[in-house]
């Protein structure tokens, strides 16, 4: 097989395609290689503006302190702009200390411009509640070189900006441990291409060293990291100048062949992570229950058994019991090795002026088991003390919690569902086609999807899935992209269309260009924009995080109250006797209330309310295919009251149609398209194309009506293109000509009035007449029009009963923009707008004070999407780095502006809903914890109780959020 195309569009070798969106018309890109470099001497350049520079003299001086620096390469200043740029070794000198330099010259630096900001994400483990985030969070604000951190508590990540020159992950780690919180690296630095490597015939430093130097030295290897221990290696590259394949060749060739490396694809992180964090709670539970459940036995069960009450009654020494010691050793290693983990939160949080669920339950288990400590205590030294231990109380309040929080973290893994069935979507592996250098097929093999690199050619037979982005160069196939863009018609694709990663072939066999590989195609463009959207925090978030500020204080300061409320009036002697339950007196019985409000109160699912909304909500849109990026877009989608929206392939389908043909003479419908697709076909502008497929297809109409296979069409002679006007040529000994009315009166071809009419009642309606001249007599007529979507009359009318006004503002003429309006039911309408005048109108709108969403192609609508109040991308395709809108629509369907905004709405309320129950479980929780059902009804609630009833209430937020993923759309 030879798949070499004449088309430079479709050439295989070169560099076609590489940077640009798919959806994108195609254009040839110059690339210039640049020359490696040594990466062993690494060196920076920063920029500073500095003042009170009046002379040369000024920038002597300057330039004289700066080169006594060890590390500082070059100086460079401007005496006229005070700019400065110095270049420096950062291993040796960093920014700060160059720039205290210059300011104890005396020239103070009045900007500091950093260069790079690098960017890192991590696996941040141990945090229970907002207080835990928010302490975090500032924690790594304070850090010396962090520009911007971002901690989302239910996607348990961070992400943090910080200058390279001054800090670095490890750093960063260090701190973030120093906080009381575990850590893991996810990505730092550029982490658009890599690859692991597994190494063979590794058995030293130097090896390590030697490949490590090679590969450094390779065109286009940015970055190599090495792990003896592992004997493993990861290699960060520019995919314009290399690939994996390349690289593992490179490590083939060091040494002769000494060394071997293969692909090494490491577990998935984030569920490796969930699942440690699933069995750690698990097993701390079952450890728990190993010792609650026996103490539980000892301290409700068996003492009213009679035989067994008695045994347990025995006093071993004055007051001192068989039970009492039972209960003591059995609570002890839940108390302090299964309840670890509270005392270390506590003690981080403390220590960051903080607090969190960790100090109530520290606090409240703490309470029940010292005093049941000094209970034993006093029984030993006493032959007439009684009193009512509460070891049972600490072990199963820590038992219940673990319970709850195993459970909840069951709950929250399930909130990323859609983003990991994203992630899933590729297939392992692929065809790779070895080709000669006349393009013709040697062989094929099997190869990870992870070693495709670009201009590679993959095959893909029916039931396959595209492995990566690229673009058809032999082979007609249907490919569903429904996973990607929900679209559930199969799409029809043939040499030069563009496929999907993901997507599946349907009954063709496809022989694919790969463009887009690694991080740079679709899916994992689509998972990065999810996955930075679960992280960003939402503006309703706000409310928590005020809250959880004095929430845990509070908590803390009404449990004391509770305990003097009920201890003063006890001894006072204010309520009856009978009040006190049997065993216990008034300091046990006002305790267990002060324990019972402590561990009552749950601030974890206030923290949870909106990032658990905002992680469904994100990964059912990315499912349906709607992108929204970030809760802010959320919250601010659901304020929507206008929607502007651009004409040319947002409501309208953005190809051109023919939607009528009208003969003026005596010759017949067949002759009429064979002769007009003759003339056409050489064509290339749009209209002719779709008046080629209307006559193509009404040809082979008429043809199987009279049962007849005879379609052969004479082909066009002395074809001319007359720009503006249409094509003219000879078909047969006819002169034929194709075009609009200025083309027939070039020619003296007569419009008669019929004709005229015909053409004035199209246009009324948006249309172009295209008409057809035969020997100098218009034989007839096409109408061709960008039709208007399906579905845009109903989704303006479903907008309209959702409270929402229509808007269009478009760059084409009124007549057209006004029979759109009419067709699709706007009545407002905006036309021959350049961008910025678009923009303009937007922000008049605003000035209303009306919220307002604009809805364009995402590229030339671009002003007007950052303008708007929310931006969203119709028609972007796989183009979803669109950085300009707010939300982006992967498939050219308007119902999907519908889905988005009714999406938000129903997470704004799932997340009110949140805060309600969250908010109305603490104020009705506090009160019955602290006794006030008590003295009218006996009704108290135990410790721990009120430990399960906090569990169950985090569990119950994330449970409500989770009930978004069964969202079905509205329309």
């Amino acid at each position: 097989m030879n798949i070499n195309v004449g088309d430079n569009k479709m050439e295989l070798n070169g560099r076609d395609d590489l940077k640009r969106p798919l959806l994108e018309p195609s254009d040839s890109v110059c690339v210039t290689i640049p020359e490696p470099v040594d990466k062993l001497e690494k060196k920076r350049t920063v920029m500073f503006k500095i003042g009170n520079i009046k002379c040369a003299s000024c920038v002597t001086s300057i330039e004289s302190v700066l080169g006594e620096i060890n590390g500082v390469e070059s100086v460079s200043v401007s005496p006229i702009h005070g700019h400065a740029a110095i270049e420096y070794v950062p291993k040796l000198v960093n920014p700060k200390l160059i720039k205290e330099t210059i300011e104890d010259a005396g020239f103070p630096v009045k900007e500091f411009s950093e260069q790079q900001i690098a960017v890192c994400r991590l696996r941040i483990k141990g945090m229970a509640c907002t207080s835990c985030s928010e302490s975090l969070e500032r924690a790594l604000k304070f850090l010396d070189g962090v520009k911007k951190a971002v901690v989302g508590l239910a996607l348990e990540e961070a992400k943090v900006h910080f200058d390279p020159n001054i800090t670095d992950s490890d750093h960063i780690i260090e701190a973030i441990e120093d906080a009381g919180f575990g850590a893991d690296l996810i990505s730092s630095g550029n982490e658009a291409n890599k690859v692991h490597l597994k190494l063979e015939g590794v058995s030293s430093v130097e090896d390590m060293n030697t490949i490590k130097s090679y590969l450094e030295s390779a065109i286009g290897v940015n970055h190599v990291e090495m792990d003896l221990e592992e004997k493993r290696a990861t290699v960060n590259y520019d995919p314009d100048f290399t690939g994996p394949r390349s690289i593992i060749e490179a490590v083939q060739e060091v040494a002769h062949g000494s060394y071997k490396a293969s692909l090494y694809i490491p577990p998935r992180q984030r569920e490796t992570e969930q699942h440690h964090e699933i069995n750690n709670y698990r097993n701390q539970f079952l450890l728990s229950c190993l010792f609650s459940v026996p103490l539980f036995i000892f301290s409700m069960v068996l003492p009213m058994l009679p035989p067994f009450g008695d045994w347990l009654e025995y006093k071993i020494y004055n007051m001192f019991t068989v039970g009492l010691l039972l209960r003591w050793v059995l609570c002890t290693p839940v108390q302090f090795i299964v309840g670890r983990r509270f005392y270390k939160g506590s003690y981080h949080a403390l220590r960051l002026k903080s607090a969190n669920m960790d100090v109530l339950v520290a606090m409240g288990t703490n309470a029940a088991y010292f005093y049941s400590v000094y209970v034993a205590i006093k029984s030993l030294s006493s032959d007439t003390f009684k009193g009512q231990d509460f070891f049972e109380t600490s072990a199963m309040l820590i038992s219940f919690i673990l319970l709850g929080k195993y459970l909840e973290v069951l709950a929250k893994g399930k909130t990323s569902d859609a983003l990991a069935k994203l992630t899933d979507l590729a297939p392992d592996s692929a065809c790779l086609l070895i080709l000669d250098d006349d393009g013709n097929v040697v062989s094929e093999v099997a190869i990870s999807t992870q070693l495709i690199q670009r201009n590679d050619i993959i095959k893909i037979i029916p039931g396959e899935k595209v492995p990566v982005d690229g673009i058809v160069i032999d082979g007609q196939s249907y490919v569903n992209e429904s996973m990607i863009t929900g679209e559930a018609q199969p799409i029809a694709k043939k040499p030069g269309d563009k496929v999907i990663g993901g997507t599946m072939n349907e009954n063709g066999c496809l022989l694919v260009k790969a463009t887009h590989v690694g991080s740079e195609t679709a899916l994992s463009q689509i998972v990065q924009l999810v996955e930075a959207a679960q992280l960003a925090r939402a503006p309703i978030q706000k409310i928590a995080d005020r809250i959880s500020r004095f929430f845990v204080p509070a908590i803390v300061l009404t449990a004391f109250i509770t305990w003097l409320g009920w201890l003063i009036p006890g001894v006072i002697g204010i309520y009856p006797k009978h009040w006190i339950p049997k065993g216990m007196d008034k300091f046990e019985l006002a305790l267990q209330f002060g324990i019972s409000v402590l561990v009552v109160a749950c601030p974890c699912a206030l923290g949870l309310a909106t990032p658990t909304a905002v992680m469904v909500a994100t990964g059912k849109g990315a499912s349906l295919g709607v992108l929204i990026k970030g809760g802010n877009a959320l919250e601010k989608a659901h304020k929507v009251k206008a929607i502007v929206f651009d004409k040319t392939g947002t409501l309208t389908v953005g190809k051109p149609e023919v939607v009528n043909v009208m003969l003026f003479s005596s010759v017949s419908m067949e002759d009429f398209c064979d002769v007009a697709i003759a003339a056409e076909a050489n064509s290339q502008h749009p209209i002719a194309k779709a008046f080629l497929e209307h006559a193509r297809k009404l040809r082979q109409k008429i043809e199987s009506n009279r049962q007849s296979n005879n379609q052969h069409v004479t082909e066009a002679k002395d074809f001319e293109v007359h720009p503006g006007t249409g094509v003219s040529g000879k078909v047969g000994d006819k002169m034929v000509l194709v075009g609009n009315k200025r083309l027939m009166q070039a020619y003296n071809v007569t419009v008669g009035p019929e004709i005229e009419d015909y053409i004035s009642e199209h246009e009324q309606q948006a249309r172009t007449c295209v008409l057809v001249s035969i020997d100098g007599k218009i034989a007839g007529a096409f109408a061709v029009t960008d039709p208007v979507k399906p579905e845009a009359k109903n989704v303006i009318l479903y907008l309209h009963s959702m409270g929402i006004s229509s808007i269009m503002v478009t760059g084409d003429n009124w007549a057209t923009a006004t029979a759109i309006a009419k067709e699709v039911g706007i009545e407002k309408v905006i036309a021959e707008m350049d961008p910025i005048g678009k923009a303009d109108r937007i922000k008049e709108l605003q000035m209303r004070g009306l919220t307002v969403a604009m809805v364009g192609d995402g590229i030339n609508d671009s002003p007007a999407l950052v303008a708007a109040d929310v931006g969203m991308a119709i028609g972007a395709g796989t183009d979803v780095a669109i950085e300009a809108a707010d939300i982006v629509l992967i498939k050219s369907n308007l119902e999907d502006v519908v889905t988005a905004i009714d999406l938000s709405r129903k997470t704004i309320s799932r997340i009110w809903l949140n805060y309600v129950w969250a908010l109305g479980y603490n104020i009705l929780g506090v009160p019955v914890a602290a006794g006030i059902l008590y003295p009218f009804t006996g009704v108290r609630l135990p410790p721990w109780l009120a430990g399960a009833c906090m569990a169950a209430s985090s569990l119950s937020v994330v449970c409500s959020s989770l009930l978004l993923q069964s969202y079905r759309k509205s329309w």
